[in-house]
């Protein structure tokens, strides 16, 4: 398994959770690309936090699983509230097929 479906599969954000149980056949293209959005967003926001530009304060270990939790929950409510763009693009793409 590669490091990208590894990324994927260990992804368990409430939205990825609840995908789980829907059967393929009841998942639209919109759903799936919005996710897609927010798996997007989620690894923006993981990457940003890991270049570390200054040493922050709730910097230990025992904060880092909460800062997970904060930055899924945080990428779930940016992709759903904000028109990024990439949902749209990927539906387009998907629909002319």
């Amino acid at each position: 398994m590669d490091d990208a479906s590894t990324k994927l599969s260990s992804l368990t954000t409430p939205a990825a959770a609840s995908m789980s149980r829907i059967s393929p056949a009841d998942t639209t293209i919109e759903e799936v690309a919005e996710q897609f959005e927010a798996l997007l967003v989620n690894e923006l926001m993981k990457s940003s936090r890991a270049a570390k530009l200054s040493e922050d304060l709730l910097n230990n270990s025992g904060s880092k699983p909460f800062l997970q939790m904060m930055d899924q929950e945080l990428s779930q409510t940016v992709s759903q509230h904000n028109n990024l763009g990439i949902a749209e693009a990927l539906i387009r793409q998907f629909e002319q097929k």
